[in-house]
C-alpha cells in the first residue's frame, strides 16, 4: 500500500493525455491526406488501394507482435521513442519521389511549352513528364552507336563475298578481317590517318556484341584478347601460312572460351542478386513509382504500428498497479480531440501556403513536415511516461483467449461481423472521400474542416448516450450506427460543392460514437475478469484493420472500373443490406445471460445480512436466466 501512495495519478493521467493528444495530432495531420498525395503523385485508384490496404494489413499483424516483443524484453520506452523518431524520418522519404503525372492544380506546376519539368527535388529517381511528353528512355535501353576500329573495319557488316580478294576470317578480335599481305600495308597507312578520338574505350568495346562470322579455319575471340595486336604481325610474317596461323588461332580460342565461361557465371550471379532492381528498370514510370512508394509506406507502418499498443499497455498497467485502471478511459477523449485539432489545423494551414514552399517542395509536403515536427515534440513527453511491466497480467487472457470468448457468443460474432463491415466501409470513406471532394472543388481547408467536424461529432456522443440508452438497447444502437454509416456513403455519392459534405459528417455521432459504444457494451458482456482489454482489441483493432485492408483493396479496383460515385453507392447498398439482416439474426441468436461474479467477489467482506441479500440477488438472476431461455425456446 505504501508503494501505491507514491504514485501521482493526476500527473500520470496528464502525461498520458498529452501523449495521446500529440500522437493522434501527428497522425491526423498526414494520414487522412495520404490518399490525396498518392493521387497527385500520379498513381491510379487501384495502386492507391493496394498501398493503403497493405498499410492496414501490416498494422493488423505487427501491432500485437511488437507489443508482445516489447513486453517480453522490457523495452517499451525504447520502442515508443524509436517509433516516433523512425516513423517521422521514413515518412519524409516519400517527398523525394517525383510525380509521374501533372494534374491541373497548383500543387505541381510545370512549363508545358518548354522541356521536361524538373522534379521538386534534384536527383529524383524518376523522370518527371507532362501529358505532351514521352518519358525518356533509361540508360539501360540506350544502345551505343557502333564504332569501327582500325582492326575491325567491317565489324557490323555481313560477311564478304566468296570472290573477294580479302576473305573474312577470325584470327584476333570478335570478327577480324584477314587481309592479304599486299593490302595489309594499305590498312596500316589508313590507320595512321585515323584521329585519336576514333578509338573506343575498352569498356564500351567489351559491352558491344556484334554478330560473329565463323569460318572453317578459326574460332571466335573477345575484343580484349591479348592476341588481338599480335595476330596481324604473325600473319604478315607467315604470309598466310596455314600451320602457324591455325596454331595461334586454336591457342587463343581455348583461352577465350575459358574467359567467356567465367564472365557468364559472374553475370548470372549478378543477375540473380539484382533481379528485383533489374525488373524495376524495365517497368514504366507509374509502376516504378508504385513499387517505391509501396516499399516506403510498408517500412513506415512497420515503424509506426508499435506506438499505440505499446504505450497503451505500459500506461494501463501502471495505473492498474495503483488500482486506478478505470480512470485510464478518460484519456481516450484526448485521442479524438488531438485528431480533430491535427486534421483541422493542418488543412487550414496548408490551404494558406503558396504552391511551392521552401526548397521547391509542393505545399502538400507541409503535411509530412508537420507530422515529423509534432512527432519530435512528443519525444519529451514519451521520455517521462510512467510505464510499468506486469508480466503476470494477461498471461492467461491473451488475444487467443479473447477470440475463444467471442467465438462462444453468437451476439459477439454478429458484432464482430458488423465491425468488419464497418472497417470495409470506413476504409472506402477514408481513402476516396477526399478524391470526391477534390473533384467538386474542395481545397485542403474544406477537407480539414469537414473531417474535424466529424471527429468532434463523435466526441459529443458520450453526452447523449444516457438518453439514447433509455430508448434503444445496445443491439439496436449497433444497427442504427451501421445504418448511419450507410446513409453517409450514399450521401457522399451526390456531392455538388466544396461544403456539401458537412451535413453527412454530422452523422458521425451515430456512425462512430454510437456504434463503438454498443461494441463496448458487447465486450463487457462477453469478457471475463482480466480479459476486457483483449476482447475490446479483437473488435476495435483486429477486426477493424482486417476489414479496412480488404475494403482498401476492393475499393481501389472498384474506382478503377466504375468510378467514385458507384463506389460509394455500392458500399451504401452493402451496409444497408447488412443492417436489414442484422436485427433478424440478433433475434434468432440465443442470448447467454452470464452472472456478474464481480459483485459476489466484492461482497466477501460483508456481514451476514449482506450475504443473505447477495444470495437473494443470485437466485433472482438465475430465475431471470431461466425465463429468458424459456422465452427463446418458444
Amino acid at each position: 500500500m505504501k508503494r501505491n501512495k507514491q504514485i501521482n495519478i493526476q500527473r500520470t493521467l496528464a502525461l498520458a493525455g498529452a501523449f495521446h493528444f500529440l500522437s493522434s495530432c501527428a497522425r491526423a495531420s498526414l494520414l487522412p491526406f495520404l490518399p490525396l498525395f498518392l493521387r497527385q503523385q500520379g498513381l491510379s485508384p487501384s495502386m492507391t488501394g493496394i498501398i493503403m490496404g497493405t498499410k492496414h494489413l501490416i498494422a493488423l499483424l505487427w501491432s500485437p507482435a511488437s507489443s508482445l516483443l516489447s513486453k517480453h524484453y522490457n523495452q517499451r520506452r525504447a520502442v515508443i521513442v524509436g517509433s516516433l523518431v523512425c516513423s517521422a524520418s521514413v515518412a519524409l522519404l516519400l517527398l523525394f519521389f517525383p510525380p509521374v503525372d501533372v494534374h491541373e492544380n497548383c500543387h505541381f506546376t510545370s512549363d508545358l511549352s518548354g522541356g521536361p519539368t524538373q522534379s521538386p527535388t534534384d536527383g529524383g529517381m524518376l523522370p518527371r513528364t507532362t501529358d505532351s511528353q514521352t518519358p525518356a528512355k533509361t540508360l539501360a535501353d540506350a544502345q551505343p552507336a557502333p564504332v569501327l576500329t582500325n582492326e575491325t573495319a567491317l565489324l557490323d557488316k555481313p560477311p564478304l563475298p566468296e570472290d573477294n580478294a580479302n576473305k573474312s576470317q577470325t584470327s584476333g578480335g570478335v570478327m577480324k578481317t584477314i587481309v592479304a599481305p599486299s593490302s595489309l600495308s594499305k590498312t596500316k597507312a589508313n590507320n595512321a590517318t585515323l584521329p585519336q578520338s576514333a578509338s573506343v574505350p575498352a569498356k564500351r568495346l567489351a559491352d558491344a556484341k556484334p554478330a560473329p562470322v565463323l569460318t572453317n579455319e578459326t574460332a571466335l575471340y573477345d575484343l580484349d584478347t591479348p592476341q588481338l595486336s599480335e595476330d596481324i604481325p604473325n600473319k604478315s610474317q607467315t604470309g598466310g601460312g596455314g600451320a602457324i596461323k591455325s596454331s595461334v588461332a586454336l591457342s587463343s580460342s581455348s583461352k577465350t572460351r575459358k574467359k567467356r565461361s567465367e564472365i557468364k557465371m559472374e553475370e548470372e550471379n549478378n543477375q540473380r542478386q539484382f533481379e528485383f532492381l533489374g525488373s524495376l528498370k524495365v517497368m514504366d514510370a507509374h509502376h516504378q513509382l508504385f513499387f517505391l512508394i509501396l516499399i516506403t509506406v510498408s517500412l513506415w507502418e512497420l515503424m509506426a504500428a508499435p506506438l499505440e499498443w505499446t504505450a497503451d499497455d505500459g500506461l494501463y498497467e501502471y495505473l492498474d498497479f495503483a488500482d486506478a485502471s478505470d480512470r485510464y478511459r478518460i484519456t481516450s477523449i484526448w485521442k479524438i480531440l488531438g485528431a480533430a485539432f491535427g486534421v483541422g489545423g493542418t488543412g487550414l494551414l496548408v490551404s494558406r501556403l503558396p504552391c511551392l514552399i521552401a526548397g521547391g517542395f509542393p505545399r502538400m509536403a507541409a503535411h509530412f513536415f508537420l507530422y515529423a515536427v509534432i512527432g519530435f515534440v512528443a519525444l519529451p513527453v514519451a521520455a517521462y511516461l510512467p510505464l510499468h511491466l506486469n508480466k503476470k497480467r494477461d498471461r492467461g487472457f491473451g488475444l487467443l483467449k479473447a477470440l475463444q470468448l467471442v467465438h462462444n457468443s453468437p451476439h459477439a460474432l454478429l458484432c464482430l461481423a458488423t465491425t468488419f463491415l464497418v472497417g470495409c466501409a470506413g476504409s472506402v470513406v477514408d481513402n476516396f472521400l477526399l478524391w470526391q471532394m477534390q473533384d467538386h472543388g474542395s481545397s485542403e481547408m474544406h477537407m480539414g474542416v469537414s473531417l474535424a467536424l466529424a471527429l468532434i461529432s463523435q466526441a459529443v456522443y458520450p453526452l447523449l448516450k444516457g438518453r439514447i440508452s433509455k430508448l434503444l438497447t445496445p443491439g439496436k444502437v449497433l444497427v442504427v450506427g451501421a445504418a448511419s454509416l450507410g446513409v453517409q456513403c450514399f450521401y457522399f455519392s451526390f456531392l455538388w460543392g466544396p461544403w456539401a459534405v458537412i451535413p453527412a459528417q454530422m452523422l458521425s455521432c451515430l456512425s462512430s460514437g454510437a456504434l463503438w459504444w454498443a461494441v463496448k457494451i458487447q465486450c463487457e458482456e462477453v469478457a471475463t475478469p482480466g480479459s476486457e482489454r483483449s476482447v475490446r482489441r479483437i473488435f476495435s483493432s483486429l477486426s477493424l484493420n482486417l476489414g479496412s485492408s480488404l475494403g482498401s483493396f476492393a475499393g481501389g479496383f472498384v474506382v478503377q472500373r466504375f468510378g467514385l460515385t458507384w463506389l460509394f453507392r455500392g458500399t451504401a447498398m452493402c451496409v444497408m443490406l447488412w443492417c436489414v439482416c442484422l436485427p433478424l439474426l440478433q433475434f434468432k441468436a440465443p442470448r447467454q445471460c452470464r452472472i456478474n461474479y464481480s459483485r459476489l467477489l466484492a461482497a466477501n467482506g460483508s456481514d451476514a445480512s449482506d450475504s443473505e441479500s447477495e444470495s437473494d440477488w443470485l437466485e433472482k438472476a438465475m430465475e431471470e436466466n431461466r425465463s429468458n431461455s424459456g422465452r427463446k425456446i418458444h
